[in-house]
């Protein structure tokens, strides 16, 4: 493949991307309260297991702590989370409420079902072989990525596969990181490789 064709195909890729975030982040906002990072903080409580810590939330959204604060507060402002005493007496744990869970789903519904619909036409093999490509970049993606947000934070774990080793970011961070694919992401989570973020 020459450069040049290589370089077009990277650029779509670009476009591809930034169109999909901003989308999403349209399409998932009016769900999850004002803001995206609200969105995505209700997706990361609602998929991943046990109640983080604010300053853990912070990390997975890739806000400061004072910026994770304040997300938190507005989130329990509006009736969608709980703070609860965390392990040590400096934490604080945070979990969704019921209207925080519903609102969750909505997020985690709205975002599988836009993405879906950009499927809409792909046969079933093409559908294959594009998630097989997609899981290759998502390798080099989770290979050069040096901290920020998580990767998984509005994924749908069930959806990608996660359990059955099928996630390609899990996969790849496995490699990276070492671990297991199944249990990478909630060993990330849990705070056991908190300087590896997916």
């Amino acid at each position: 493949m020459s450069t040049d064709h290589r370089a077009a195909t990277a650029n779509v890729l670009g476009a591809v991307a930034l169109a999909v975030a901003d989308q999403i982040a349209v399409t998932v906002t009016p769900a999850g309260g004002r803001s995206d990072s609200a969105a995505a903080a209700l997706s990361a409580l609602y998929h991943f297991p046990g109640h983080p810590t604010v300053d853990r939330l912070g990390q997975v959204l890739g806000l400061t702590h004072s910026g994770a604060v304040r997300l938190v507060d507005r989130l329990a402002d509006a009736g969608l989370v709980e703070r609860t005493p965390g392990a040590d007496r400096r934490s604080r744990s945070v979990h969704l409420t019921a209207a925080g869970r519903r609102a969750a789903h909505r997020v985690s519904d709205r975002r599988i079902d836009y993405l879906t619909s950009l499927l809409a036409g792909f046969s079933p093999a093409e559908t294959d072989a594009l998630r097989e490509l997609l899981g290759r970049v998502m390798g080099q993606v989770v290979q050069h990525k040096q901290g920020g947000a998580w990767i998984c934070r509005m994924c749908h774990l069930q959806a990608c596969g996660r359990a059955a080793g099928s996630c390609p970011a899990a996969n790849a961070a496995a490699l990276k990181y070492g671990g297991s694919p199944s249990g990478t992401l909630m060993n990330l989570y849990c705070g056991q490789r908190a300087a590896a973020p997916l």
